[in-house]
């Protein structure tokens, strides 16, 4: 099994976080990345390990990545751990998540 997703499936799981998740992404990196400052947040890629974005906090942007709560290996598993990730993300900051869309 490859590390990675083939390019185009990183380019739409990036582009459809920053389209329509951006706020999810921002809850993420406040909370399990590390990056409570945090202003912005961008998906800029992710593999069979983890995701990675580009955070804007105090000003400068830095690179955070979040690993994954396990190794995956189909397109579909994709979704289920962000989704795992912004609840707990929710859960940390003692917020209500949304209902799954």
């Amino acid at each position: 099994m490859s590390a990675g997703f083939p390019p185009e499936v990183v380019a739409a799981v990036s582009r459809h976080m920053n389209d329509d998740h951006a706020d999810d992404a921002l809850l993420i990196c406040r909370t399990l990345g590390g990056q409570p400052s945090a202003a912005q947040a961008r998906t800029t890629g992710l593999d069979a390990d983890g995701i990675d974005f580009a955070v804007t906090a105090d000003g400068a942007e830095v690179p955070v990545r979040i690993p994954f709560a396990h190794r995956l290996t189909e397109r579909a598993q994709i979704r289920q751990e962000v989704v795992r990730m912004y609840r707990e993300a929710c859960q940390q900051l003692g917020v209500p998540p949304r209902s799954a869309d």
